[in-house]
């Protein structure tokens, strides 16, 4: 069984959403742009209520920019 992690596809919603950038979306819900980077790149899950306000930016379900799975690699695009 392999290891089982949160995984997003923060990056590739941004840059569907007008090539928002990383800063951007930091503003837009209260985090450092730092935050943003390390999320993308799979090195810190957020907490509950953070999701929920990035999800709520994209103005998508949660379930639509997160998803729990086996790790392999990450979402690159």
């Amino acid at each position: 069984m392999g290891k089982h992690v949160v995984g997003n596809h923060i990056r590739k919603l941004r840059f569907n959403r007008d090539e928002m950038t990383q800063q951007q979306l930091a503003d837009r819900v209260g985090v450092t742009r730092q935050t943003i980077v390390a999320l993308e790149k799979g090195n810190y899950s957020p907490s509950l209520e953070l999701a929920f306000r990035i999800a709520h930016a994209f103005r998508l379900p949660l379930e639509e920019v997160f998803y729990y799975g086996e790790e392999q690699g990450g979402d690159k695009g």
